[in-house]
């Protein structure tokens, strides 16, 4: 019988501002699903963008760079995480 096994993509960007636009991209920012703001300082900003796929990850770092203000928006670290599943968890007649 064949599993699927789930996949999560993880990764970290750093994303650059001019100074006067900080703070309207962090707001940006926080209102966009899957992503995380970690911190902030001198016009860079660093995220965690969560997501299915490495697709995923790319289109949402593309809608990113192109918020007002973002000079460059750039991926430091991509991780694939592959979900363990234990023997039951693939049982039809499991709950």
């Amino acid at each position: 019988m064949s599993r699927h096994r789930p996949v999560y993509h993880i990764s970290s960007a750093v994303v650059f501002t001019m100074p006067a636009h900080t703070q309207s991209v962090l707001a940006a920012l926080t209102d966009m699903e899957n992503v995380e703001v970690h911190g902030h300082g001198a016009g860079k900003i660093v995220v965690v963008i969560e997501g299915p796929n490495t697709g995923f990850l790319g289109q949402r770092l593309t809608t990113i760079s192109l918020l007002d203000g973002v000079v460059a928006a750039t991926m430091v670290f991509e991780h694939v995480e592959v979900e363990e599943m234990q023997d039951h968890d693939w049982r039809p007649d499991a709950a």
